[in-house]
């Protein structure tokens, strides 16, 4: 979203993961690619959340065996095949994971078999990451096992074990889709890297959408009414995410995914634009990111999608000249407890810097600069989320107003009609039944995030 949103939404250089626990059988040498660390609620500890290293690895789980906790493992998924749901998994190094033994003093499972759990980053064929339970080994390959594959939940791998982190999304990671002719794209992350036209202007870890362009003119505008959108979009974007197992085999006992990070805007709206009263959204950027959180052993993939737009409404009379800068942060997503279920997460705090606002003839118009995110596990949505600031005005003549938010100053006006300008923000969205991915009960229908509605009184007559 743009918040969020977000809301991708995303693992920054800077936020590199330490390395994982050192073998056993090698003290001071980081593991080779046989060796693997085991999940170990039963120590008490929980398992930490961070970003994943840049070699990820494959996680395995045996559930109902003993030893069969989720390990990182020498296995990989080569490939997978969406339709058929068939993959083909290969060892990643030829040497005997038995001469390497866990953190938990079992060996890492040197072959695939049915029942194994399998969590993995992003691979041909799985570019949102895969989660999956061997159904079926089928054969030999040359390039590894094949197996038959069913949807899997992540209780399986993290069983009773507990996790709570907040994750940065580098910048760099997403693509962007360019839905305008103007739209550039700035980000900043460590070691002084950035990129863009703004990019030495950006916040560390931020990332910032430009835009400028021409907007519908209502049709009874004269030719000095041209209607123009300007502005940006900067949003810091994490992921939430956190597990607390419940008992083996029910499902965990709490959970929570959603996005979250501070946001900037600046934006302007001059002209007449053709307005109406349903609201009119002109999306003028797609953003895409896969991060991946590294939970204890297992590897979480994180699918973020962020569409930024201009959306106006009004009766498509009123000349205007608006402009505002927003600053401030969000937070959208869904939290799980065993005994009430899914409930939403929303919650937003802005604050407006001084606004200027040109409205000329009776009328009034709402434009807001926002962003929809979505976020999810493993290609399934969860969470869908729309932070939307917005500046509305209305007018009986002509205002021209200068006034910090919020001060309650009178400002001059240049005509004696009544006139306001306000500022607000809107934030809504839906939990979705694909957060079942957790190992929760499956939601029957979606859930709404709720209404968070907030306006301010930036100016106006009568006080």
């Amino acid at each position: 979203m743009p918040a969020l949103a977000a809301s991708a939404l995303l693992l920054a250089a800077g936020c590199s993961a330490e390395p994982g626990p050192r073998s056993a059988a090698a003290p001071g040498r980081a593991p080779d690619a046989a060796s693997s660390t085991a999940a170990r609620p039963d120590d008490g500890r929980p398992l930490a959340v961070a970003a994943a290293p840049a070699a990820i690895p494959t996680a395995v789980a045996r559930p109902g065996t003993a030893g069969g906790g989720a390990h990182r493992s020498a296995l990989a998924v080569t490939s997978y095949d969406s339709r058929t749901r068939r993959a083909v998994i290969s060892r990643t190094h030829n040497g005997d994971p038995s001469a390497s033994p866990t953190a938990g003093g079992t060996a890492a499972p040197s072959r695939t078999a049915v029942g194994d759990v399998i969590a993995s980053a992003p691979v041909p064929g799985a570019p949102d990451g895969l989660l999956a339970k061997v159904t079926e080994v089928i054969g030999e390959k040359p390039d590894g096992t094949e197996v038959r594959t069913a949807p899997a939940t992540l209780d399986a791998l993290l069983g009773d074990g507990e996790a709570k982190g907040t994750v940065p999304v580098d910048p760099a990671s997403f693509d962007v889709e360019r839905l305008l002719p103007d739209v550039k794209v700035s980000w900043a992350r460590t070691a002084d890297a950035h990129a863009g036209p703004e990019g030495a202007k950006v916040p560390l870890g931020s990332l910032r959408v430009d835009v400028a362009g021409r907007v519908a003119t209502a049709e009874d505008a004269p030719a000095s009414a041209a209607a123009t959108v300007s502005g940006y979009v900067q949003v810091k974007p994490e992921v939430d995410f956190s597990y607390g197992g419940g008992s083996t085999g029910s499902g965990p006992a709490t959970a929570h995914l959603g996005v979250s990070g501070d946001w900037t805007s600046r934006w302007a709206l001059k002209g007449r634009a053709a307005a109406s009263a349903r609201p009119v959204r002109l999306p003028f950027a797609k953003l895409h990111a896969d991060p991946v959180l590294q939970v204890g052993p297992v590897p979480v993939v994180v699918n973020l999608d962020l569409t930024c737009y201009f959306q106006i409404s009004g009766d498509g009379r009123v000349t205007v000249d608006i402009e505002q800068d927003l600053k401030g942060d969000f937070e959208a997503g869904g939290t799980y407890d065993s005994a009430r279920g899914w409930t939403p997460v929303d919650e937003s705090h802005m604050a407006s810097t001084p606004v200027h606002a040109l409205v000329t003839t009776a009328g009034g118009v709402k434009a807001a600069l926002g962003a929809q995110a979505t976020v999810g596990l493993y290609g399934a949505v969860g969470v869908t989320a729309d932070l939307a600031p917005y500046l509305r005005g209305e007018a009986a003549g002509t205002v021209d107003v200068t006034s910090p938010a919020g001060s309650g100053t009178k400002a001059d006006a240049g005509t004696t009609g009544t006139w306001g300008v306000y500022g607000g923000l809107d934030l809504s969205g839906t939990l979705r039944i694909q957060l079942s991915v957790f190992g929760t009960p499956v939601l029957q229908r979606g859930i709404p995030l709720g209404a968070l509605h907030r306006e301010w009184r930036l100016a106006g007559s009568g006080g």
